[in-house]
């Protein structure tokens, strides 16, 4: 089956293993609306995501024409899937991954201008262009948002969703300063990007007053 205008298809958006599990303290940032149902969650592993790609991978084909890319996301592990990608059976294929400053901060990112653009040149751009060499890889989501740019540190991107207070932050750069300081990071990102196959910024936008709301200045990226 061909459908006109259709690239590809992702069998699931960002599943987390084991290392962003960790990082991003899922269960404390994201509270169950019900504990009860909650208890024993865990993050995936690697060895399951495979056999789920492997799965979807069998049952998209079937059905789709082979000009229809699979996408697999990298569970937030670029490098992991080598061996997977490389195997002889899949066919047009493309690895996702999805690239925020948020998590570079929460890896020690240092929040200004010349931090964001050495962890941009010496992570994203080699590592993109890395796995390049044997796959096609795609930033499938990305954004300008910072908490350098924000004036605040937002502890890799949390907001008044997660509980956070930033109601007595006040803007520290004009606006002609903050689209100075987008511009140049989103370059080092868009250079960074064009390492690999492709690049879709994420244009979501929360339902969210960033202008005249207090605890959420900065989130207007």
């Amino acid at each position: 089956m061909q459908i006109k205008g259709l690239f590809g298809i992702t069998p699931i958006n960002e599943p987390v293993t084991e290392p962003m599990w960790s990082i991003m303290n899922v269960t404390k940032r994201y509270p169950a609306a019900d504990p009860a149902m909650a208890e024993g969650t865990a993050p995936n592993t690697l060895e399951f995501l495979r056999g789920f790609y492997t799965d979807a991978y069998e049952r998209i084909r079937k059905h789709a024409d082979k000009a229809c890319y699979v996408v697999f996301h990298d569970a937030f592990q670029l490098h992991a899937w080598k061996d997977f990608l490389t195997q002889p059976k899949f066919e047009n294929i493309i690895l996702d991954t999805h690239q925020y400053l948020m998590m570079a901060e929460m890896d020690g990112c240092e929040q200004s201008v010349e931090g964001y653009k050495q962890y941009i040149e010496e992570h994203y751009a080699r590592e993109i262009a890395e796995v390049q060499e044997y796959a096609d890889v795609i930033v499938g989501e990305w954004c300008m948002f910072n908490s350098y740019a924000a004036g605040v540190d937002t502890k890799g991107g949390q907001s008044a969703l997660n509980g956070m207070d930033f109601s007595e932050n006040a803007e520290i750069f004009t606006p002609e300063e903050k689209k100075k300081i987008y511009r140049e990071i989103t370059g080092a990102q868009l250079d960074a990007w064009r390492k690999g196959s492709g690049y879709f910024y994420w244009s979501y936008k929360l339902l969210l007053d960033t202008v005249n709301e207090p605890n959420w200045i900065g989130w207007d990226a």
